[in-house]
């Protein structure tokens, strides 16, 4: 796998002793007969945020695991909105597939994509649009979905009686996210306190902590989130007043105390179907939910400490629930 910078150069091994070599815009160059696939990713974020990036990144780390020698990834990290067009017109024009790991990449996309028909882009995040080019497939997660299954776990999992959620950007996702977690809280406890905040940044730590340290204040315990390295002011502020956390997009359970519970919303997963697909040749310009109904890689609860059988077991229901339209919750 070949890091690149944000300006568009090649890093790592791949490069080697030639030095840097610029990635241009033109078409991408056909594979060889038996050669790998080449694949471009984005990723808006760090790729060590313990959140949605780091779950793509993982996607890419199992697709490289699972393929070997059949594929071959570039990726770049940590892309400001403003220079995502750039960025994706030079993966276009060295990668066959480009993947943008977030629905922030979708508008970027959608103007890159028609300027190389051959070329095949996914959106993991993407949300259903009418304007999508014909050479897109947008994946979609379906956070609200998971999100009321976790505000069922956090009022099973709260003994002060109020849980909280903090939201990066106040998007449509983002906040039928935080909706759905409140109305799996009160589904458990009609009485329980539900505390919702936004800082409008999904890696501003100072303001995650704020925003925590508010919900805790407000009797909060048990706290989840749609945040990347926001999420560092979340620990913070939990560690300090011995509350909790449901972390989200990958199962971590054992590797730090403050998380009672993770959900699974399968970003790595859906990386790792564009490529598989793409790989067979059987890949396909679609938009495509994802979610509870793709099985537990792709959507699920875990709950690391504190379960009871009588615990499984309703939130079992629930996804049932779900998945019947027994319960019905926002798409996202």
């Amino acid at each position: 796998m070949t890091q690149i910078d944000r300006r568009g150069f090649l890093m790592g091994s791949a490069a080697g002793a030639a030095g840097l070599v610029m990635l241009g815009g033109l078409a991408a160059p056909a594979r060889a007969a038996g050669g790998p696939l080449t694949v471009g990713v984005l990723i808006p974020g760090s790729k060590s945020d313990k959140g949605w990036m780091e779950s793509g990144y993982d996607g890419l780390m199992a697709a490289e695991k699972k393929f070997g020698a059949k594929i071959k990834v570039k990726y770049i990290e940590n892309v400001k909105f403003g220079d995502m067009e750039q960025v994706l017109v030079a993966l276009a024009g060295k990668n066959e597939l480009v993947i943008g790991v977030g629905g922030q990449t979708q508008a970027s996309v959608f103007k890159v994509a028609p300027r190389f028909p051959k070329v095949k882009f996914a959106i993991i995040g993407g949300n259903a649009d009418a304007a999508k080019p014909g050479n897109v497939s947008g994946y979609d997660v379906r956070q609200a979905e998971i999100g009321f299954v976790a505000g069922a776990a956090a009022a099973m999992l709260s003994k002060t009686g109020a849980v909280s959620y903090v939201g990066g950007l106040e998007i449509p996702a983002i906040v039928n996210t935080g909706k759905e977690f409140g109305k799996g809280a009160l589904y458990i406890n009609p009485k329980i306190k539900y505390i919702e905040n936004y800082t409008g940044d999904f890696d501003d730590v100072a303001k995650a902590k704020e925003a925590t340290l508010a919900a805790i204040a407000q009797g909060a315990d048990i706290h989840y989130h749609i945040l990347n390295l926001g999420l560092r002011g979340m620990e913070q502020a939990a560690r300090e007043k011995g509350t909790h956390i449901i972390g989200s997009y990958t199962d971590r359970c054992g590797t730090d105390p403050l998380y009672v519970a993770y959900t699974i919303t399968g970003v790595g997963f859906q990386v790792e179907y564009a490529i598989e697909h793409a790989v067979a040749g059987d890949w396909k310009p679609e938009f495509k939910p994802f979610g509870l109904a793709m099985g537990p890689k792709s959507s699920d609860i875990v709950i690391c400490t504190g379960a009871t059988a009588a615990m499984k077991a309703k939130l079992d229901e629930i996804k049932k629930d779900l998945l019947s339209g027994k319960i019905k919750v926002l798409d996202a």
